[in-house]
């Protein structure tokens, strides 16, 4: 099986059909006239600098929809993206919170699978399809980067399926910010403070629970001087070895 037909296997095997932090990329492109965003030129380490254009979104906006037609591929420049599906009983999954550097609507199929909306302010890159598919072509070693980014996001996807399935409430909301802190910090842990700018009803939809709960579990989690909660969408993790062990079930 050749690079790029195991990519396209990879993405429709995982549901979410997006990558976290798959690749480099150039530091965030700089505003343009009329909304959009100046790209940076052709870039060896970032060879998807150069292809398609950028453009802003103002929060709570949706990027695409599920089952519209998936003739592009987006990387989160700036801001944050939500991710989800409708299931037939007419509630909302979120699968994934996306920021810069992540992908979306990699997934080989003629579809989007999931709907994208903005949760603040966002600058995104849309990429042509074809466009991908001929640097895939052109740079067999992009194509493996991007197969092996496609792998641990499958990983990740049977991660999250585990945390909705197995985990108590309180287990579920300290497993979520510890990936918040993760991503933040390159998964070193060394700065305490992250960005919460989504509802408690999104954290909600994401792990699973009610919004009344997600609440509780904050402020149970304030209470006992694991968590403080600052303004501005903000979020100290006062006791990061608590959390830790809270989400492994200790």
């Amino acid at each position: 099986m050749s690079t790029h037909a195991a990519i396209a296997a990879h993405a429709n095997r995982a549901v979410p059909g997006y990558l976290v932090s798959a690749l480099a990329m150039t530091p965030n492109a700089a505003l343009g006239a009329g909304g959009g965003a100046a790209l940076q030129p052709r870039n060896p380490a970032d060879p998807l600098a150069s292809l398609g254009h950028a453009k802003v979104y103002e929060r709570e906006i949706t990027v695409f929809t599920e089952g519209d037609a998936a003739g592009s591929v987006f990387r989160v420049m700036s801001g944050m993206v939500r991710l989800y599906k409708m299931l037939p009983d007419g509630r909302r999954q979120i699968i994934g919170f996306l920021q810069a550097g992540d992908m979306m609507g990699l997934a080989f199929a003629a579809q989007y699978l999931y709907t994208a909306e903005t949760v603040t302010a966002t600058t995104i890159q849309r990429i042509p399809r074809l466009e991908l598919d001929a640097l895939m072509d052109a740079q067999p070693a992009f194509a493996r980067k991007l197969l092996s980014a496609t792998t641990s996001e499958l990983m990740a996807a049977q991660d999250q399926m585990v945390l909705l399935g197995r985990k108590t409430a309180a287990e579920k909301v300290a497993t979520f910010l510890l990936r918040l802190s993760d991503r933040k910090c390159g998964g070193k842990g060394d700065d305490r403070t992250i960005d919460l700018p989504m509802g408690r009803s999104d954290i909600a939809d994401h792990l699973g629970l009610t919004t009344e709960t997600v609440s509780r579990t904050l402020t149970k989690l304030k209470s006992s001087r694991l968590i403080r909660i600052l303004v501005g969408g903000k979020l100290d993790l006062l006791d990061r070895d608590a959390l830790a062990d809270l989400a492994g079930g200790f």
